[in-house]
């Protein structure tokens, strides 16, 4: 007896994906439509308008001090007494219009000399004054 296929090759059963595409879609769309767009919680910051005019060119000319860790006091490649500070500084403004001063002090240099002359830099007439620290 001979048996009988139930089909041929060209009768396979196949599986058909549009059901599942249907799905995958919905499922989509309900995660899309579910997400909470969270705005984060942080601090509003007013940012100023841009300025496209570039800053004025100024010729001014910053002072620099210089005090080591002996308390030598050096302004402008010039060796100052520390009671003589006033003077030169009135000195330099004569000659160069300037608002700012920096003070690159030695980490050893004594506070008290350091604000000494912080000090006498703002009685002669400049009030922007940086203070630097040397690295060892």
């Amino acid at each position: 007896m001979r048996k009988k296929k139930h089909g041929s090759a060209d009768d396979e059963a196949q599986i058909d994906m549009t059901p599942m595409l249907d799905i995958v879609f919905i499922m989509l769309i309900f995660f899309i439509v579910t997400t909470s767009f969270v705005k984060e919680k942080g601090m509003e910051v007013n940012r100023p308008e841009p300025n496209n005019t570039p800053p004025p060119q100024t010729n001014k000319k910053s002072l620099a001090i210089r005090i080591d860790e002996t308390g030598r006091i050096v302004m402008n490649n010039r060796e100052v007494d520390i009671r003589r500070v006033v003077a030169n500084v009135q000195t330099f403004l004569a000659e160069n219009p300037s608002d700012s001063a920096g003070i690159l002090a030695h980490p050893k240099t004594k506070h008290g000399v350091v604000v000494e002359v912080m000090d006498q830099v703002k009685e002669a007439g400049i009030d922007k004054v940086s203070v630097l620290v040397q690295d060892q």
